[in-house]
């Protein structure tokens, strides 16, 4: 299999993250996500941690609500940590849902507010990467070139690499995570947004977005299409096949997201559990 394989890391604190992450390099697992939370453990601030404590493993967000964040805030540490890392970070970015960790603190603002945010925020987190004289002028947000302690580029050129959640049927949706380097594929109904509900939903929306990317002059090669569920961690041989069923429908990463792990020491205990346990599908490469 040349799928790679991350683990989210949900509600765990910093030092937490460093000893899984270590764990998770340890164990052959390629990439390591947090979310990133309105207000709780700064995620930049525990995968900087894990980035001093690990050589090899990617270190991402799974996900940054970019419509609730500066983004020169956000190119600032996704670049810090970047070059830290040398050239290991992963961005992952969405429109953000609304819940009360979020209006406990900012007003609940509309779908297509946050779809304008998202896309300017898009626009001046690459323009910044690619570095000075950068100006924008949008609708919310104004930059003007500036020589004022300006940084080195990530280690990554032209950017820290950026999936964007996409979300079928809404061709203004998939095309926006067209444009970016890789679809985090989500699927709306009259119940609200899901994951695709198999390989088949999944074939489906990658050969749009394949389409939406040639249509625009974009390379495929080279962009990521982003799954998440749960494998079983007793066995190997079952976990390998539904992540091949996966693999074989287009995508390019599977992450192993058990978002209903407890914030105690059995969370924690069963999180180390399936990461020790190693990525699904390792046993067949």
């Amino acid at each position: 299999m040349t799928i790679r394989c991350g683990v989210v890391m949900p509600f765990l604190d910093a030092a937490e993250v460093v000893d899984a992450a270590r764990l998770a390099e340890q164990s052959g697992w390629d990439g390591v996500f947090l979310a990133e939370a309105v207000w709780g453990v700064d995620a930049w601030v525990a995968l900087t941690a894990a980035a001093m404590r690990t050589e090899r493993i990617r270190l991402g967000t799974m996900l940054t609500p970019l419509p609730r964040i500066k983004p020169w805030d956000l190119a600032s540490r996704a670049a810090t940590l970047d070059r830290l890392s040398g050239g290991r970070v992963q961005l992952a970015v969405g429109l953000g849902a609304l819940h009360p960790g979020w209006t406990a603190f900012e007003p609940a603002t509309t779908r297509r507010e946050r779809a304008l945010l998202l896309d300017e925020g898009l626009a001046v987190y690459d323009g910044l990467m690619r570095g000075q004289p950068y100006s924008f002028a949008g609708q919310r947000y104004m930059v003007s070139p500036t020589d004022f302690f300006v940084p080195d580029p990530p280690a990554q050129r032209p950017r820290v690499p950026v999936w964007v959640v996409g979300a079928h049927p809404s061709a203004r949706s998939l095309g926006r995570a067209a444009r970016w380097d890789g679809l985090i594929p989500s699927v709306v109904t009259q119940d609200g947004a899901r994951g695709p509900a198999d390989s088949a939903e999944l074939a489906v929306i990658v050969g749009e977005v394949r389409r939406l990317r040639e249509q625009a002059g974009l390379p495929w090669d080279g962009y990521d299409i982003v799954t998440e569920g749960t494998t079983p961690a007793d066995d190997a041989a079952l976990a390998g096949a539904a992540v091949r069923d996966w693999e074989q429908a287009g995508a390019t990463w599977w992450i192993e997201s058990d978002w209903t792990i407890t914030a105690n020491a059995d969370g924690v205990a069963s999180l180390h559990r399936r990461i020790s346990a190693g990525p699904p599908g390792r046993e067949l490469a």
